[in-house]
């Protein structure tokens, strides 16, 4: 299919450019989380809104967002000047400097945060937001452990990778104070519950006896996904956030929300943790911020934890902290969701489209066990057996993400599910026209 979109290049489509973006991709570059052998990356080329294409002007309509993170969609035009604006008046500073945009991005982030939350670190993204606070609570508390649930995913560095419970931390287990426990999914419930209340109330239970039998005095941090993303878009089952808060409460343990994937607008507010009226310790962000384009991330930090570095040093840097680059991008993104009412669309688009549309594959399609999901952030599960919720094999979920492709949508695929994540922008045309995909697709599985 042929682009019509603006800016996309249908009088210079050139098959030629794809061969060699290829080309140049296999001889060169060394691909995440992949056997290197066998790939063959999609190319693509530019994009705008909701949709990318390659240099031949194959469009896709781009329901993966990417990694989950361009939130404001593909090239906004006002971010992309401000990045542009910035470059001629300062494209890079020292983070030990003071810098005016430094200052505002900082500022118009917590004012988005609740109340207390007055101070940002500036990472280069959301791994390194993961391993500084967990080092702020570590510091903080003085403690050393970090509790974190096998379903999650933190990054892909020395700590956050082996906070994250998924199979990724494996090979990875270099860093030291790591506890993992089961949280809540009633669809493929731990703790043989079979309702949402059943289902937080023996989590939390599960948990309390976790932190019992670790040493409470031992534990500096619980760190949550406020909504886990990669692990499945598990939504929290009533009271469990707020009882993981008491738990922490009770124990003197620092919360940790991670809102790298979940924040600034995915779950239809600005942070995910606003629709359960719960305020963590430290909140860490990165991706939706500015959409990844210029790399950034933070940790936002409460008062109480930011005032244990006033007259101590904190052992933590970056020489890309605070970049002027992203600081641009930052500000620039926030303000136009702000003037645009991105977030207010997003959960418009959940509550009215998305949701209602999934809920019909649902009951139509037998390979879909659940779906679940808010605002833009969605998954649907699917499965080999109804009756015994057996996962989708592997060669399902190759066929269904092919079968997608060959239309034109471009899936975030992970495990036996298909995660349905498009930017916050994303019109209610699009979404019919997603939906009409994916069910002529589950038709095939």
């Amino acid at each position: 299919m042929t682009s019509t979109i603006p800016n996309s290049p249908t009088t210079d489509a050139n098959t030629d450019l794809d061969a060699l973006t290829l080309q140049l991709d296999r001889a060169h570059v060394f691909h995440s989380w992949s056997a290197q052998g066998g790939l063959k990356p999609l190319v693509l080329a530019g994009g705008s809104g909701s949709r990318v294409w390659d240099h031949a002007g194959r469009t896709y309509l781009d329901f993966s967002s990417q990694l989950v993170n361009t939130n404001i969609g593909h090239q906004h035009p006002r971010v992309v000047a401000a990045i542009k604006e910035q470059a001629d008046v300062l494209t890079t500073v020292a983070p030990a400097t003071a810098n005016l945009t430094r200052g505002q991005a900082a500022e118009r982030i917590t004012a988005l945060a609740p109340a207390g939350f007055n101070k940002v670190f500036f990472t280069n993204a959301g791994a390194d937001a993961n391993e500084n606070a967990i080092r702020m609570a570590r510091l903080h508390t003085g403690r050393d452990k970090v509790l974190t649930t096998y379903r999650s995913y933190h990054g892909n560095t020395g700590a956050a990778v082996v906070a994250t419970g998924d199979w990724r931390r494996v090979p990875n287990e270099f860093a030291r104070g790591h506890v993992h426990f089961f949280g809540p999914y009633l669809y493929r419930s731990e703790f043989w519950a079979t309702t949402p209340e059943q289902e937080s109330e023996r989590a939390l239970h599960h948990l309390r006896r976790v932190i019992e039998a670790e040493g409470p005095e031992s534990i500096a941090a619980v760190m949550l996904e406020t909504v886990p993303g990669t692990a499945g878009v598990l939504m929290p089952p009533p009271g469990y956030l707020a009882g993981v808060r008491a738990l922490c409460d009770q124990y003197g343990i620092m919360l940790i929300l991670d809102e790298v994937m979940a924040g600034f607008g995915r779950t239809g507010h600005w942070f995910a943790l606003d629709a359960y009226g719960v305020v963590p310790d430290l909140i860490t962000f990165a991706k939706g911020v500015n959409s990844g384009y210029v790399p950034a991330g933070g940790v936002i930090i409460s008062d109480p934890i930011a005032a244990t570095f006033d007259e101590r040093v904190f052992p933590g840097g970056l020489t890309y902290s605070g970049h002027p680059l992203a600081m641009a991008s930052i500000v620039a993104t926030l303000d136009a969701m702000k003037e645009e009412g991105v977030v207010d669309n997003a959960a418009t688009i959940g509550h009215d489209y998305i949701g209602p549309g999934l809920a019909e594959l649902e009951a139509k399609h037998d390979v879909v066990g659940e779906v679940r999901g808010t605002g833009v952030f969605w998954a649907i599960e699917l499965v080999a057996d109804a009756a015994t919720r057996e996962p989708a094999s592997a060669a399902t979920m190759a066929k269904a993400k092919s079968e997608l492709l060959a239309r034109g949508l471009l899936p975030f695929v992970q495990d036996n599910r298909i995660h349905v994540v498009p930017p916050c922008v994303v019109t209610s045309d699009e979404v019919a026209e997603a939906l009409a995909t994916y069910d002529e697709v589950l038709g095939l599985l």
